[in-house]
């Protein structure tokens, strides 16, 4: 037995020499091997013989495989990841309470509960490599190649690689490989062409919206490292992080709570139960990864992230849809299936008239023969004809329908998303971006979005007495403000050091007065939380509009009750007051009516008004409060009131105007009251100066709560300020504004307001105070909270819709007139003027080229001049239709005329004609471009210098088309022109700007001249 113990450990010894050079992988496999070799070898020394008897009982086991719970080689930290993942996930308290319970974990993770981690760049780095980082695997994105075959799919591109494929053939058994490939080759180029920038654009579209969603889930989560609070991005959450939750938060990962109160989940999310969850300390302190904070806060310690997580996995197996089709964008659908039909007509009718030309003896070829002769003419030749025919009428099929109206909305919509980013606008949905334009009411919150949203408490009243800096107030009043603000808060207070400055932190309101209280009544916040022990909490929300505390005073064993809030509902609860002395004074009628004449004088001044009450508990009282577990609400003692000045953004006014001149009204809904909320409407400009209240234009929500539906319906115009509102009356303006057809945007920042923004036709979260409840419901997320980013939103979204405008009037330009034109050389003279490769050439100019250079204009001033655009509005308008009539009609007059008398005006061959039509074609699309560039003023070229990528897409252009003429004769089937040639062709082109100025001057009917062609969603 000696003997074999002593091989073994000569052998276990050898075996836990780690060479150093082995790799961190190797050496991982390195110590597993070791802890399966040595717990065999350590078991095969202690196994008895079995006796018969246990023989026979025993159930035979492989002896190949070995259990094992492995912590890593040199971990600092005491639990491993699996442990950790299982702890949460089966939510067993039996389970955590063998790990020491939630101290005992934290204590395993060398996590401090009161100070976190240290949060140094090793320390970080350490827990990365121990239980990986807050990311998950993302699944692959589309390759170009995936694009390139989503363009070969289409139909009309398919029908002409066949055609390609039998021209190249029949071409190469007629003529030889190098001469009969020209034809057949030139049309595969073509449509590669054609393919190669489709594929191209549309694999850039997508590699912008997946930026645009990186940045959407890199949300900021306050943490807690080295005792200080700070925001860090949830990517950054590392195992062991200790997380503040607040109402609308997302949980960023799996963990177990740590202290907090009244904490209700929701976990429909992962579970479908749309059921709140209580979490806390004793029966369930489990907290999971994409879950949602309904009620209460808490700090969380973070066990699990990434894909150690159920909502990690989960995540990554979803991909955000870049295929979201927009409302404009299915209505353009809707249009293109029209034109195409029309097409598809013209087409079949050319097909019809060439063959029976073809088969009647009526087509030449280039020596004056006819084509066709009854019995002589070689199968070859026939089929090789009747391919040509094919190929010429598909071309024309390409070139009607209009393949760039979805590519110019996907371009326009991915340049404005771009565009209103840097301008601090981030477009969760891309109809949200059209639908802005046609907006007709904006309901805006106040706090943050028209205000700066940076608190300052300016003004302190004690009983009916204005404190000012230095008066002398009672030390048992102060000590209660010191428990009433330190232990009814959500923020908290750090100092790093004697001579450092406070760093305050929480919701502006609540950093105001934990400043106001450390700086001016010289609250310490740590020695007040150490003397007394908060036994309930009531959390503030937006219905509520309070929250309220109760504690026990360590010293001498009483309850109290601590409530803060809005200052007329707190003087609700009161029967008494506090004067400076600390004497106790009751508040009869006339008291009261006072305390309403300095909160509604502070609400005039544009101040937030906050007031404290309190009240000490008597034993028997607290027994009943806590069975109905609830804190008490009257009778309390008046502490104080609070002013909080938070001054209106700098250029809202301007940005308010902006709007009502564009023809879009204003609407302030707020939960502060009605005095606060009218001052800081007329500051803002939503209200005018001595508008009279009692005409219904200021509302408190609640009246609006308790109108008739008539009523509602018929005051909801009138109304542009709603004061002491619920989010619920923010969801019923909302249904009632919609009732009447308006197109309504509104702006929120609370999970209360999640319906009211879902509801909306836009909904506008904000992106500093907003919870990630209200950012997932809206549609745009305002990154700086500011009500000017909002009027950008609408002059983008009219951008869009004008962009879009332009495009069409460009396109149905040269859709009308190329069918015009081949459609009647077709009929009339049995040949089409322009080929197939110079229809693709055409097709390409116009629909991506075309699309890039009228989809980049930016908003202009004139957009907000108009008023805004129905819903149902025609896309075409009785402007655009008198623009692009005058432009076809003028282009198939011209072009016809070179047709049919071209050779005899210029002097030239067949040839060179039919080069001429081409290269006129072409240049009458690249100065019709520079008109679409305007719809309804008659000066095209103002801001042309701004749009750079225009001016380089016509310069491309032209030279591209220089090089076609000039140098791919056999290619484009083309032959040069001289000086003179292309000088007329430029002449007759540029004639387009001149009858574009005239026509413009033509005044066209409101109504809609083709109201059968009002394409609806």
């Amino acid at each position: 037995m000696t003997t074999i113990l002593h091989v073994n450990l000569l052998c276990i010894e050898c075996i836990l020499q780690v060479p150093a050079n082995l790799s961190k992988p190797k050496k991982k496999w390195h110590s597993i091997f070791n802890a399966i070799y040595c717990s065999r070898t350590f078991s095969s020394l202690v196994i008895k013989n079995p006796t018969p008897k246990q023989k026979a009982k025993a159930i035979p086991r492989s002896s190949s495989y070995v259990s094992l719970t492995l912590i890593r080689e040199n971990s600092p930290f005491q639990i491993d990841q699996t442990t950790l993942i299982e702890l949460v996930k089966e939510k067993k308290i039996e389970r955590l309470q063998k790990h020491g319970g939630i101290d005992g974990v934290a204590s395993a993770l060398r996590t401090d509960t009161e100070v976190g981690i240290s949060g140094s760049t090793e320390d970080i780095a350490c827990r990365h490599e121990a239980f990986d980082s807050n990311t998950y695997k993302k699944p692959p994105t589309k390759s170009f190649f995936h694009f390139v075959i989503e363009a070969f799919k289409d139909l009309t591109i398919m029908i002409l690689l066949g055609c390609a494929a039998l021209s190249l053939g029949f071409g190469i058994k007629e003529h030889g490989l190098k001469e009969g490939w020209y034809d057949g080759g030139s049309i595969f180029v073509a449509v590669f062409l054609v393919i190669a920038v489709s594929a191209i654009s549309n694999y850039r579209q997508n590699r912008q919206f997946e930026k645009l969603s990186k940045v959407s889930n890199n949300i900021q989560i306050d943490v807690v490292r080295g005792g200080r609070r700070e925001q860090i991005s949830i990517f950054d959450i590392v195992v062991g992080d200790i997380v503040c939750l607040k109402i609308g938060d997302q949980i960023p990962a799996d963990g177990l709570f740590l202290d907090g109160h009244s904490l209700q989940v929701d976990e429909s999310s992962m579970t479908g139960e749309s059921d709140h969850v209580e979490v806390n300390r004793r029966q369930n302190p489990f907290l999971f990864s994409g879950t949602k904070v309904a009620d209460g806060y808490a700090r969380m310690l973070v066990t699990s992230v990434g894909m150690n997580t159920t909502w990690g996995q989960m995540m990554s197996q979803i991909s955000r849809d870049t295929n979201e089709q927009t409302p404009l964008q299915a209505r353009l659908n809707k249009l293109t299936s029209s034109i195409g039909k029309v097409g598809l007509a013209v087409a079949f009718l050319v097909l019809v008239v060439l063959l029976v030309r073809y088969f009647t003896g009526n087509t030449t070829d280039e020596k004056g023969n006819r084509e066709f002769n009854r019995g002589n003419t070689k199968a070859d030749d026939v089929i090789n004809a009747i391919v040509g025919i094919v190929a010429a009428a598909v071309t024309i099929v390409v070139v009607a329908i209009p393949e760039g109206l979805p590519l110019a909305v996907t371009l326009t919509l991915a340049y404005s998303m771009k565009r209103m980013m840097a301008d601090q606008a981030m477009v969760r949905k891309l109809s949200a971006c059209e639908t802005m334009g046609s907006a007709t009411t904006i309901c805006t919150d106040k706090t943050g979005t028209l205000t700066l949203n940076r608190m300052k408490v300016t003004k302190f009243w004690l009983g009916q007495e204005s404190i000012e800096e230095g008066a002398s107030i009672s030390p048992f009043v102060v000590d209660l403000f010191h428990q009433g603000v330190a232990l009814n808060t959500t923020g908290s207070v750090y100092k790093a050091s004697s001579g450092t400055e406070f760093e305050f932190s929480g919701s502006p309101t609540e950093k105001a007065i934990l400043s106001w209280a450390v700086l001016e009544l010289k609250m310490d916040m740590e020695k007040m939380k150490k003397s007394c022990a908060i036994l309930q909490v009531e959390a503030f929300n937006s219905q509520k509009k309070r929250s309220g505390v109760l504690i026990e005073k360590n010293d001498d064993d009483t309850v109290h009750v601590h409530w803060k809030g809005a200052a007329e509902m707190i003087l609700a609860m009161c029967s008494s007051y506090y004067d400076a002395s600390g004497i106790v004074n009751d508040l009869n009628d006339n008291e009261r009516m006072e305390f309403e004449q300095i909160i509604q004088g502070m609400a005039a001044s544009s101040l937030r008004c906050i007031a404290f009450a309190h009240k000490q508990v008597p034993e028997e009282e607290y027994e009943n409060l806590q069975e109905q577990k609830k804190l008490k609400e009257d009778s309390l003692t008046l502490l104080g009131l609070v002013g909080i000045k938070d001054p209106c953004r700098p250029g809202v006014k301007k940005a308010v105007e902006d709007c009502q001149y564009a023809g879009v009204n204003v609407k302030m809904i707020t939960g502060d009251n009605v005095f606060t909320a009218r001052a800081i409407a007329t500051e803002c400009g939503i209200l005018r100066p001595g508008e009279d209240m009692s005409s219904d234009v200021v509302v408190e929500g609640e009246k609006f709560r308790n109108y008739t539906p008539q009523e509602r319906m018929e005051k909801v115009e009138k109304i542009r300020v709603m004061a002491r509102s619920s989010p619920f009356d923010k969801l019923l303006m909302v249904q009632c504004l919609k009732q009447k057809g308006h197109v309504v945007a509104v702006t929120g920042d609370g999970t209360n307001d999640a319906p009211a923004l879902k509801e909306a036709d836009i909904g506008l979260s904000m992106g500093i105070q907003g919870t990630e409840v209200a950012k997932e419901s809206s549609d745009i997320v305002i990154l700086d909270d500011n009500f000017a980013s909002v009027a950008t939103v609408l002059r983008w979204g009219r951008c869009v819709y004008t962009n879009i405008q332009k495009f069409i009037q460009f396109q149905l330009t040269v859709n009308v007139a190329a069918l015009c034109i081949n459609f009647v050389a077709a009929v009339s003279a049995g040949d089409v003027p322009l080929t197939a490769v110079q229809l693709l050439w055409v097709n390409l100019i116009m629909d991506t080229l075309g699309a890039l250079a009228l989809s980049t204009e930016r908003p202009t001033k004139e957009l907000m001049g108009k008023p805004p655009v129905g819903r149902t509005a025609p896309l075409i308008t009785n402007i655009m239709w008198r623009n692009l009539l005058a432009q076809a009609l003028y282009q198939i007059s011209v072009l016809l005329t070179l047709q049919f008398s071209g050779e005899s005006i210029f002097g030239v061959t067949e040839k060179v004609n039919d080069t001429l039509i081409f290269n006129t074609f072409v240049l009458c699309q690249v100065f019709n471009e520079f008109n679409a560039r305007k719809l309804e003023k008659k000066n095209v070229f103002e801001g042309i210098h701004k749009n750079k990528l225009f001016m380089g897409i016509i310069a491309i252009t032209i030279l591209l088309q220089v090089v076609m003429v000039e140098f791919l004769k056999r290619f484009a089937d083309t032959e040069r022109l001289n000086w003179g040639q292309w000088g007329a062709c430029i002449a007759i082109a540029a004639m387009s700007w001149p009858i574009g100025w005239v026509v413009k001057c033509i005044p066209v009917p409101q109504k809609h001249i083709f109201s059968y062609l009002k394409w609806r969603k």
